[in-house]
């Protein structure tokens, strides 16, 4: 049951995760997962699967925008994904409820 909860609460907060890792440079997607595992403490293990969708998702709401890398030796050419300015905003925006939301979590929690 246990791990029913913990997908359920990891979902929600992808999109808010995803968008912040892009703030600071494009990166691709393999890149996102490996950053995701190490700053979480491997509390996000992602899988291709898991995100994937939220890239396209938020490509399509034009929070991020994809372009391809050119070959570089043996190197395949790799889609960068990279936050737009529409995106920053919806980041600030995500950030400021995760807040809320997070410090109402936490009142709750401590009666």
């Amino acid at each position: 049951m246990n791990d029913k909860y913990e997908k359920q609460m990891k979902k929600g907060v992808l999109d808010m995760l995803v968008l912040k890792l892009l703030r600071s440079e494009a990166k691709y997607g393999y890149q996102i997962i490996q950053e995701m595992k190490e700053k979480s403490d491997e509390a996000f293990l992602l899988k291709d699967g898991t995100l994937y969708p939220v890239l396209y998702r938020l490509e399509d709401d034009g929070l991020v925008t994809s372009s391809w890398s050119e070959a570089k030796g043996k190197q395949t050419p790799r889609k960068y994904y990279e936050i737009t300015g529409e995106g920053q905003k919806a980041l600030e925006e995500i950030e400021a409820v995760w807040k809320r939301i997070s410090d109402g979590i936490k009142k709750i929690m401590e009666e």
